[in-house]
This record gives structure tokens, sequence and C-alpha cells, in this order.
């Protein structure tokens, strides 16, 4: 993951770049462009000037015709030549490419060149002018490192001037986002958001504070829902039981009547477990367990097995321990014991008699493997009333349970079937 600004200025840097790459070749073609046009005008000039010069001085025609043959030896890239009328030629621009007179430097360079027909005391000349236009390369060269140098420039000033005030302007936003991580249903208070200047931030806080009050009124009302259901429903089902077990101690019930009061009151156990457990899953769901204990894992394992103690010995199963000591986990003591225990009864209840059952307990497991047959459907495993045997004595919410436990204490659930059993893994 990146951070917002980031994801903003990696953009931005890399369309400059690019824009500043196209940008060389227009530099140069428009510099080139100007360049050529600025000696033209210089070109045309000259001419002017030369042809004004030569009608101005006070000379015969032999005198001017000396004069010009001097001109072409002694001024370089001009030629003044006399033609006659039937040369008469219109002006012309063009560039050429060759080596540099007067010197030993091989190197081919580009003249911008007129033929312009001049007349000097009403003779026709073709006037000829050759002005070295290599200067473009170097002017664009120029233009360039200054480019270049004011581009680093702005981009460094944007970069740090982003990043001060992002600091500023995000600043309402950060303080919103702690005051949510740090925001706990349970207090079921309301979070005071600072004020901002900025239409967007002060949206998202009122939109905040809208969803908040309306979570804190459904958590309210699913607290209260499951703390009735808790008292209201297992009083009445508490008082069935006693008044079944009284009836079952009648010697005058007949043996239809005690089978048919047995099965009611196995289905009454079976309904206050249901009860029960779906009371538990209703309060791991609203948050209302405290998670800051510090849990002796080691010891709450044993206590668990000694409990279960009894049931090993009447399937004839093999307990086989490799328990880690100092164990120790931050949570819920009391849905962790419900975890371990819920994890034990699912293996003994799975578990053929004479069988075999493996706790083990490390720093950074919890694993109970018990012996089978068959792999389980790993697609119902931990889903709410799924039957994943024959055996109806279960609520079909144990498994279920066991994975709420573990999202809330941010631990992970892992099953596996290797070698004949079936383990359950808690990764800690």
């Amino acid at each position: 993951m990146k951070p917002l600004l980031s994801k903003t200025t990696r953009p931005f840097l890399i369309f400059v770049m690019i824009v500043l790459v196209f940008s060389i070749p227009v530099y140069y073609f428009v510099v080139d462009a100007i360049w050529q046009d600025e000696l033209d005008e210089h070109n045309e000039i000259v001419a002017e000037k030369t042809g004004y010069e030569f009608n101005k001085m006070n000379a015969s025609i032999e005198e001017i015709q000396s004069s010009i043959t001097l001109w072409n030896h002694i001024q370089p890239g001009t030629n003044i030549e006399k033609i006659t009328s039937n040369h008469l030629r219109k002006d012309s621009l063009f560039t050429a490419e060759k080596y540099k007179p007067f010197s030993a430097d091989p190197t081919i360079e580009r003249y911008r060149c007129l033929k312009k027909v001049i007349y000097i005391k009403k003779q026709p000349y073709l006037f000829t002018i050759e002005t070295n236009i290599e200067e473009t390369e170097g002017t664009v060269m120029i233009i360039g490192l200054i480019t270049f140098f004011f581009f680093l420039l702005i981009v460094t000033g944007l970069f740090i001037l982003n990043r001060r005030l992002s600091k500023t302007i995000w600043k309402p936003f950060r303080n919103t986002l702690d005051k949510l991580k740090n925001f706990n249903l349970n207090t079921q208070t309301q979070i005071e958001f600072d004020k901002t200047d900025t239409t967007e931030f002060e949206e998202l806080n009122q939109s905040l504070r809208k969803l908040i009050t309306h979570n804190v009124s459904v958590y309210k009302s699913q607290k209260e829902f499951t703390e009735n259901a808790s008292h209201e429903l297992q009083t009445p089902l508490a008082i069935l039981k006693n008044k079944l077990d009284l009836l079952l101690q009648d010697v005058n019930l007949t043996e239809r009547q005690y089978d048919i009061a047995e099965e009611m009151n196995r289905a009454l156990t079976r309904s206050s477990r249901i009860n029960k457990n779906l009371l538990l899953l209703a309060k791991i769901d609203n948050s209302q367990f405290d998670n800051s204990e510090i849990i002796k894992l080691d010891d709450l394992l044993h206590q668990s097995l000694d409990v279960f103690n009894e049931h090993f010995e009447q399937k004839n199963i093999s307990v086989t321990e490799n328990i880690s000591s100092g164990i120790k986990v931050n949570g819920n003591s009391g849905l962790t014991e419900v975890l371990i225990n819920n994890l034990i009864l699912n293996a003994i209840r799975h578990t053929s008699r004479d069988g075999a059952i493996s706790v083990k307990l490390t720093n950074s497991v919890f694993e109970v493997a018990n012996s089978g047959t068959e792999k389980l459907n790993t697609d119902l495993l931990f889903k709410r009333f799924s039957k994943l045997s024959a055996d109806n004595s279960g609520s079909g919410l144990g498994l279920a349970i066991i994975s709420e436990i573990c999202k809330f204490h941010h631990w992970t659930i892992n099953y596996k079937f290797e070698n004949n059993l079936h383990i359950f893994s808690v990764k800690l």
C-alpha cells in the first residue's frame, strides 16, 4: 500500500518528464525556424544596404567594378556578380551545407543563403550572401539546459510544497482516522470530531457522526435483546426442565409416558444448549467481551482435559498430550475456555470407541487431532447448524462458535485430514 501523496506525485512527475522530452525537438525546430527567418531578414538588409552604398558612391563604372572585385576578395560569404538583363531572376532563399571556409575544421556546417538581384548605377548584379546558422544547435542546447534546470527547480519546489501542504490539509482527516481507530463500541460514547474549514472533511465528519449514532443505537438494542433473551428464555426453559425431571421421577408413569417425557427432556436440553450458544454468538458479534486479559493457556488446557477425563474413559479413548509450559496469550479467558472445550468435545464426539486423541500446544499453535476414517466437508465445517455426522446430541453450533472466537482474538482456525486424523489447529 502507498500513501495518497505518492500516488498523485508520481504520475505528475512522469507527465512532466514526458512533456519535457517532447519539448526538446519542438524547441529545436521552432528556434531553428525563427533563426532562419531572422537570418533571411538580415541577408535582405545586407543586400539592400550594399546596393545603396555602392549607388551613393561618386565614382565611375570602372571604379565601381574595381571596388566590387575588391569586395568579393575581402568580404567572406558574399559575392557580387554582374549579369545581363537576360539572366534576371527572382530572389531565392535556401539552406546549403558545406565545409567552413578558411578553416582546417572538416566539419560540415549549414548556411542560410540569399541570391538577390541588385542594381548598381542602373546595372543589374547578382548579390549572393551566405550566413552560418550552426548557432541554432548551441542556442537550443542552452535553452534545453535552462529549461531542465527550471524543471528540476519547479518539481523540487512542488514536491516540498505539496508535502508541507498535505500535512496541513490532511491533518483533520488524520485526526478523524485516529479517533475512529480508537473508537470502541462497548463504551457507547460519541466521537467529537475537530472542526475543519474543508467542506469534504466536514461532510465526512457529519456522515460519520450519523453512522456512529445509528450503530450505537443498534448496538444498545441488540445488547438489550440478548440480555433480555438470556433472562426471559432461560427461566421458562429451566422451569420446564425441572417439571420434566419431577415427572420422570413419578413412579406412576407408564413405560410409554416415560419414553415420551424422556424425549421431551432431551429436546428441551438441546433447545436450552442452542439458546445459550446463540446468545453467546450474539454477544461475540456485538463485541460484548473484553480481550485484555493475560491467559495462561497451558493451565487452562490442563483444566479442560481433567474435566473431560471421564468422557475419555467412557469411550476408552487414548489421549496424547504435548503441551508446552508457560504459554500466555492476550484475550478473553471465558471465550478461550469455550474454544478449548468445544474443540476437545468435538473430537470426543467424532472419535469412535477405542480411538485416539492428541492435544498439542506451542507458542504459535494449539492443535487437537482425533482418529477418523473420512475427511469432513470443509464447505460446511464452520457454518451454523451444519451436521457433519449422524450424531444429533450436538447443537450444530460448536465449530461456528470456535470460528467466531478465533476471529474475536484475531487467531486463525484450520482443518486438515492426514494419516486418518482429523486435525484442527488454531494459529495464535
